[in-house]
């Protein structure tokens, strides 16, 4: 897909997203032009614009690592309680999910109600969420691949169960770059750790490497060496004796994309010291806006998750495309959500970290004025089985990719519906499988995007997001 319609710089010139002209003589003067060359060419690549009216801008991501158990959170089954401890049969066993005749079916410790003017049922597990009901797009008919946390990892964040693919975060940046020449289009909210399936979950592989995306974590500082201890004239003489560096490597190897990639990320990262220590500080924030998100609370965790969902609103405010929120890790588990014990201690747990952070983005979004075009995506890689080896206290439900559940809000997606169908017990998709490549065509379809040809070429041939799947689920849309 070839750029087309570059946005204008302040001056009223196309080009090189403003750059000032003592940064354009810099890289100009690298190497015979070879940095202002390298850095031209990605501008390009990630200045798209939506190939038809957009509803939505920006997206937010709330990636629920582990697996969020559907049947305890949007999708009710009565026969679950009705039936506990009765053993599934034949009937009920997946090839694609963990189970065997002899399992045991486990309803919900939860109660469901119909919440809001809607009517959706929303568990007590999410008291906050569920007071945002009438803003939710629940799907749960999502169906996955196989029930292996990395891989279904790397599915839903980049189509591929086998990795070595551009992120969903890289895709949208490359599309449509950033609003903010100051920030990166790609922004993810991590908590120190490396989530299952790696750091490709996040990676723009074959895409330009400034795609890829930008760490800031919730301890400490944001992002490390961001302050710098140089003067901006003693930085210019630094990135000009880099940019020859690179210039001369890049002569003599076989693949010039990445070091090119290299020289963009320097230039972005010279312009991110001004603008992402003030992003990142939300003690500027009003007190009011700090206790709906539960920035304050006496959980270290919560705190954490409060933080991180405060700095989302905030980013796509200054004008970064696309924000992914990862949950904090507890009990030394990369997974957080995954309770193959434990059920309702853990559950609970991670609710009480990110129930009110979710709601509370949803409703500062919308009071701001900024829901209508910014996405929130809430979505686990797979479910969690109705099932369990044994009722017992402390037990859990295990992996099931054979329908669960996710929602959207926001972004021109129908608020208070439920779409799509499990089975009286939750074990399988009955009515209008989805999956993943479905949701991210939706989601380039409401950014304006054509996901069929937001393609970039590389081993020979055209790729995409959505590979040779996907379609726009417009039942979803408002």
């Amino acid at each position: 897909m070839k750029p087309r319609n570059r946005p204008k710089t302040s001056c009223g010139c196309t080009g090189s997203a403003g750059l000032s002209p003592s940064r354009r003589e810099l890289l100009a003067s690298a190497s015979a032009g070879f940095g202002w060359l390298a850095f031209s060419s990605l501008a390009q690549a990630g200045s798209l614009r939506p190939q038809f009216p957009a509803r939505a801008k920006n997206v937010i991501f709330c990636f629920m690592d582990g697996g969020p158990s559907h049947v305890d959170t949007f999708d009710p089954k009565p026969m679950l309680a009705k039936l506990q401890g009765k053993p599934i049969g034949d009937s009920a066993v997946s090839v694609r999910s963990q189970s065997s005749a002899n399992r045991v079916w486990l309803g919900s410790p939860w109660e469901f109600r119909r919440r809001g003017e809607s009517g959706l049922p929303v568990s007590d597990l999410f008291p906050h969420l569920a007071r945002v009901a009438d803003r939710l797009c629940v799907v749960r008919s999502l169906v996955g691949e196989l029930p292996l946390h990395g891989q279904q990892n790397l599915l839903l964040h980049t189509g591929r169960i086998l990795g070595q693919a551009p992120s969903l975060g890289a895709w949208v940046s490359y599309g449509l770059g950033s609003e903010n020449r100051n920030l990166p289009g790609y922004v993810v909210l991590n908590n120190d750790w490396v989530p299952n399936g790696g750091l490709e979950n996040f990676g723009s592989a074959y895409l330009p490497a400034s795609h890829q995306a930008t760490m800031i974590r919730a301890r400490g500082v944001p992002v490390d060496n961001i302050s710098s201890a140089d003067g901006v004239a003693l930085q210019r003489r630094k990135l000009a004796v880099v940019a020859r560096q690179d210039a001369a490597f890049a002569a003599e190897a076989s693949d010039a994309a990445p070091i090119e990639g290299a020289i963009a990320n320097y230039e972005t990262a010279f312009r991110m010291q001004a603008e992402v220590p003030a992003v990142a500080d939300i003690d500027a924030e009003p007190e009011h806006v700090r206790r709906l998100y539960g920035v304050d609370s006496e959980d270290e965790h919560q705190r954490f998750y409060a933080t991180q969902a405060l700095r989302a609103r905030r980013l796509v405010e200054a004008g970064v495309r696309f924000v992914e929120i990862t949950c904090p890790s507890f009990d030394g588990n990369n997974s957080p959500w995954d309770q193959h014990g434990q059920l309702k201690v853990n559950h609970e747990k991670n609710a009480r970290i990110t129930d009110q952070s979710v709601a509370a983005l949803i409703l500062d979004l919308d009071q701001r004025g900024l829901l209508d075009e910014t996405i929130v995506l809430w979505a686990g890689e797979m479910g969690r089985t109705p099932h369990t080896p044994q009722v017992k206290e402390g037990c859990g439900r295990d992996h099931h990719v054979d329908g669960y559940s996710i929602f959207l809000a926001g972004g021109g997606f129908r608020g208070g519906i439920a779409y799509g169908q499990t089975d009286e017990f939750g074990n399988s998709v009955v009515e209008n499988p989805v999956d993943i490549h479905d949701v991210h065509a939706t989601l380039l379809h409401q950014l304006g995007i054509d996901h069929e040809t937001l393609t970039f070429r590389h081993g020979g041939r055209d790729h995409r997001l959505t590979d040779v799947r996907g379609r726009v689920i417009r039942d979803w849309l408002g």
